[in-house]
């Protein structure tokens, strides 16, 4: 990988920022045109510019918001840069599918027309320059191929079809409810009950259960019935994943306008274990322990899938110096200012979106929403989450790289320059005081000390008080906590807070 100093990307920077505001797009040619990778550092520190002046300094904070310079290097940014070339080259190399100039113009026109947020979609466009083809190149094409490369990876065969081996392999061996521990990587056991008082706590135990109203109750269970049912289809490897609307939903949730058949609790096999099951992360089978009308006691084991970043750091594929764009006459979109956020109306997010999920956390950066964590069917607690940008109207997702263990009910916090998350329970049983620092810019997560942290709990409550973030009260499933710490990022370290005239222990508040 090749480095830019710092005094290059400053001069680039600078001789760029000197002009982009007032320079006018070249005319389009039929010529292809080229960027070089010094090029799409000083337009990527652009649009790092525009995101990091919306993003949120918490009024808490009494020192002055840092430049984007003193929390961004340009390694970094140019990090930044090689990562979507290098996904670009994948779709190239690995399924034959190079970006065209016909699919930049068009996620282009998706962004200007689907924007929430028009007055920053045009800071950006003005930042590179109101140039279609460099708006293309370093505004699309990111967007786009993190998408595409990713919908295709997921079912890939090549790349999950040993495993999938394994698995199918595992359970016709020995594939037997008393052995499931013995199989795969993750086993978990989870109780749902059938509840109209969907918000009743969760009973405390060896197996604490997870209320569902009548209507999620039916659906939960047509779900699971599908899985013994071979004729019920899977839904990967179906469509062309570049028409995300036409693909199937990855989570198993049905789309707008399809009929989900409830199937009753009776058609539900005990002690059996269900065929092979897949979704994007990870293959699964499931089996029912026990089953009344309104309980049932699943376990699930499941084999993990080699995650994207993982499987991209190993590819063999180079990343180019600069890529060209043959034949394209670029059009600068019009930016459609009557799609921004209405009040009290709602619009859908686009797809792929990450996986259904409860359980999990959001906060809002100024610029982004970024979702982490949580719970998705059977067993999976997820480790993964995504950021959605409003300006651009498009979903990216975020790296498991040394992120935190997979986990529900914890909880986050926006420091102003990243996401902290901590606690939360990875299999209903267990509780972590463990945590993780996330930050949008550089896609990269830092863990949180564990010395001298609080106890490992959920349902408890978390804030940021500008230089700390507080956590308090909460539950191990057992007991109650009347505890807490206070976490400085700076020194990554812990400080217990007091006992003496606190409050009850508690959790949920």
């Amino acid at each position: 990988m090749k480095f830019l100093s710092t005094i290059t990307i400053a001069l680039v920077t600078l001789s760029f920022a000197q002009t982009a505001s007032t320079m006018s797009p070249p005319a389009q040619t039929s010529q292809p045109r080229q960027l070089s990778l010094a090029d799409r550092v000083a337009y990527q520190h652009a649009i790092e510019e525009v995101y990091w002046r919306h993003r949120i300094w918490p009024k808490e904070n009494a020192s002055p918001k840092p430049s984007l310079d003193e929390v961004m290097s340009p390694s970094q940014i140019e990090n930044k840069v090689e990562n979507y070339l290098r996904n670009s080259q994948a779709l190239k190399d690995y399924w034959q599918r190079p970006i065209t100039a016909e699919q930049l113009q068009a996620e282009m026109e998706r962004m200007a027309q689907h924007t929430k947020q028009p007055e920053m979609l045009h800071e950006l466009f003005k930042a590179l320059g109101d140039d279609p083809f460099v708006i293309g190149e370093c505004l699309a094409r990111p967007a786009l191929a993190d998408r595409l490369v990713r919908s295709w990876y997921a079912d890939d065969q090549r790349f999950h079809g040993q495993l999938k081996q394994r698995a199918e392999t595992d359970l016709q061996t020995h594939g037997t409810v008393e052995r499931m521990k013995q199989l795969g990587d993750n086993y978990t056991e989870t109780e749902f009950v059938k509840s109209e008082d969907a918000q009743e706590k969760a009973s405390r135990g060896v197996n604490p259960e997870i209320k569902l109203n009548n209507q999620t109750w039916d659906e939960k269970v047509q779900k699971l019935a599908a899985m013994f049912d071979r004729t019920a289809g899977h839904p990967l490897n179906e469509t062309d994943p570049a028409i995300a609307e036409r693909r199937p939903s990855l989570s198993g949730r049905p789309r707008h306008g399809e009929q989900a058949q409830v199937a009753p609790n009776q058609s539900l096999p005990v002690g059996k274990l269900s065929f092979l099951q897949e979704d994007q992360g990870r293959f699964y089978a499931i089996a029912v322990l026990s089953k009344t009308n309104d309980h049932l006691r699943i376990a699930t084991v499941a084999w993990r899938k080699e995650t994207l970043e993982s499987w991209l750091a190993r590819a063999e594929n180079a990343t180019p110096d600069a890529m060209a764009t043959a034949g394209a006459n670029y059009r600068l979109p019009t930016i459609s200012d009557g799609n921004g956020c209405s009040d009290d109306t709602w619009a859908a997010t686009p797809n792929p979106t990450p996986d259904g999920r409860g359980g999990h956390t959001a906060v809002w950066t100024g610029s982004e929403m970024i979702i982490w964590g949580g719970y998705y069917c059977c067993g999976n607690f997820l480790n993964t989450g995504g950021r959605y940008n409003p300006s651009t109207d498009s979903w990216t997702f975020t790296s498991t790289t040394n992120a935190p263990s997979g986990r529900q009910d914890h909880t986050a916090v926006w420091t102003g320059s990243e996401m902290i998350v901590w606690g939360g329970s990875p299999d209903n049983i267990s509780y972590l005081n463990t945590g993780g620092r996330y930050n949008p810019s550089t896609d990269s997560w830092t863990a949180t000390s564990t010395t001298s942290a609080p106890a490992g709990r959920s349902a408890h409550t978390a804030v940021w008080t500008g230089s700390q973030m507080i956590v308090w009260g909460g539950t191990d499933g057992s007991s109650f906590f009347n505890t807490g710490g206070r976490y400085n990022p700076g020194t990554d370290s812990w400080t217990a807070t007091s006992t003496t005239s606190a409050p009850a222990a508690r959790d949920t508040h």
